[in-house]
């Protein structure tokens, strides 16, 4: 895929108001500070698409960008350690599940984890969620050109033991690096492919 258009659409904090469901659409989820923003921007190739920041909890809303004019990639609030107020996470979090739980247009979910740290109990806990709500989703380890390939292939290890007893098999994993261009590619050969399964809900 190659990708020619990407727009911002709109921002919005209650699922009910986003953009009519008539078309495919991918949200990008991890932890706060994970890459997130640089995944995206390397993705689209344009630069400041979505907004990097180093303070972590930057992306507050629900944002939609309409790509190709042909589906939706949606930026999502980070989760974990944003400096921000408890009861602002828990809203956050609300917001979150909801979206991804009644959004009737979402094809897959790509959540991102950092590969340079250990595996962090809210990374699992959030991928527990995912399964037990029948939520698709795909992970993608950000930063890869950081570690050497040993390393890499340890870290993803310690995630699956950490999953060994809740997932017999985990769902696609993505090796990315926005600095490299690492995972380009194959992420939006993904999407790409699954555009086709969707079906509007809106007929």
């Amino acid at each position: 895929m190659i990708i020619k258009t990407a727009s911002y659409i709109s921002s919005c904090v209650d699922p009910k108001k986003c953009p009519e469901p008539k078309l495919p659409e991918y949200a990008f989820i991890g932890r706060s500070n994970v890459g997130k923003s640089s995944l995206i921007n390397m993705l689209t190739g344009i630069g400041g698409l979505a907004k990097i920041s180093s303070t972590p909890g930057k992306t507050q809303l629900i944002n939609h960008f309409l790509i190709n004019e042909q589906w939706y990639l949606v930026d999502l609030p980070g989760y974990g350690f944003a400096k921000v107020a408890k009861t602002v996470k828990k809203g956050w979090e609300a917001m979150i599940l909801n979206y991804l739980a009644k959004r009737e247009n979402l094809m897959s979910t790509f959540l991102l984890i950092d590969s340079r740290i250990t595996v962090q109990k809210n990374d699992v806990h959030f991928i527990n969620t995912l399964g037990e709500r029948q939520i698709s989703f795909v992970i993608v380890m950000t930063k890869c050109d950081k570690i050497s390939k040993g390393q890499l292939g340890a870290i993803i290890l310690e995630l699956k033991n950490a999953l060994k007893d809740t997932w017999d098999e985990l769902p696609q994993i993505f090796k990315s690096s926005s600095k490299a261009g690492d995972g380009k590619t194959e992420i939006l050969k993904f999407i790409e492919s699954t555009n086709p399964l969707f079906e509007n809900p809106i007929n």
